[in-house]
């Protein structure tokens, strides 16, 4: 079984996602197929095939969901040892040796990552350059421009 590493938040978040699209978004689908079959010829009509679709994809999600909670790895890094070292869900601070330009990513799972807000999915190539690293030691990162050396600056557990 595929273990899915997330915060125990991200953990509450697709359980709260799993349950709307369960209890509002599948009985909204639902009655919007039943109310395209009164219209009469399903073939031509519109309505019901946009629908379909839509059942179609939150049924997909439902069971997306499912097997990642299934298979979740929920890390609480709280009850983790705060040694220094990048493990999954801290905050790091990182700083890029060339422009001496700061940045601060937390770590992250798949469903959790959101760039916007600097969350880094643990699966990122930031994220695994970092991982098992110590505040003073430098990571060199492969990115779309090539190359990039950071000195990781400061971890932070908790935040």
């Amino acid at each position: 079984m595929q273990r899915y590493p997330m915060t125990p938040a991200g953990h509450l978040a697709l359980e709260e996602e799993l349950k709307h699209l369960k209890t509002v978004e599948r009985p909204r689908i639902t009655q919007a197929i039943a109310e395209a079959r009164e219209h009469g010829d399903l073939k031509e009509n519109a309505e019901y095939h946009a629908a379909r679709e839509q059942q179609g994809l939150s049924e997909a999600r439902i069971r997306d969901i499912e097997a990642k909670l299934g298979g979740a790895q929920v890390i609480d890094v709280a009850t983790l040892p705060k040694d220094g070292r990048v493990v999954f869900g801290v905050t790091v601070v990182i700083e890029n040796i060339d422009t001496e330009e700061q940045q601060r990513y937390t770590i992250v799972g798949e469903d959790e990552a959101d760039f916007k807000i600097n969350k880094i999915s643990i699966n990122s190539p930031i994220a695994r350059g970092l991982i098992g690293k110590s505040e003073g030691d430098e990571a060199k990162i492969q990115t779309p421009r090539g190359e990039v050396e950071y000195e990781i600056v400061e971890v932070i557990y908790g935040e």
